[in-house]
């Protein structure tokens, strides 16, 4: 299990991110309009998850704003931003910031896209809410790339992301 931090504080997760090579795990989460999106929606093209626990704090944000800029200058990929924040949330957010180029998924109806990838956060005030995380799947389906921010307050590494794409 990784070892993060949220402001410098330890903090356990569910558990350990997928393998490089291994078959990414099915999911189903509500998209913004409250419709059902799963794996399978996107595959035939790479898949950047960036996990995160709230669009609703400033370095949640700004990943947001950095892959919808980043990810229209990349060919066959999908931005998938997925938190556990309501999708009503999410799409003020995103209208309010001009946000089209990523799509915003919610797990907030089950939580087991955040148990099936290992980043459901177990304790502290962030306690069921999801670690910060990118994961990036082939378009074949397997794990291709994976990062787990040690520290919770701090943003990816955006550039090795985009270059794993």
């Amino acid at each position: 299990m990784a070892k993060i931090t949220l402001g410098g504080n330890p903090i356990q997760i569910s558990g350990n991110l997928p393998n490089i090579g291994d078959n990414a795990v099915d999911f189903t989460l509500r998209t913004t309009a409250l419709k059902e999106k799963s794996l399978s929606d996107y595959l035939g093209k790479t898949i950047l998850l960036n996990i995160f626990p709230s669009v609703d704090t400033s370095v949640c944000a700004k990943s947001v704003r950095v892959f919808n800029k980043k990810a229209s200058e990349i060919d066959h990929c999908v931005v998938l931003c997925i938190s556990k924040d309501l999708p009503f949330a999410q799409a003020r957010f995103c209208g309010a910031e001009g946000i089209d180029n990523v799509e915003m998924l919610s797990d907030f109806e089950t939580g087991s896209f955040g148990e099936d990838y290992g980043v459901t956060i177990k304790d502290s005030n962030f306690k069921g809410l999801h670690a910060r995380t990118i994961i990036i799947i082939d378009r074949n389906g397997k794990i291709k790339y994976t990062e787990q921010v040690a520290e919770i307050g701090n943003e990816p590494n955006y550039e090795a992301a985009l270059k794993a794409m």
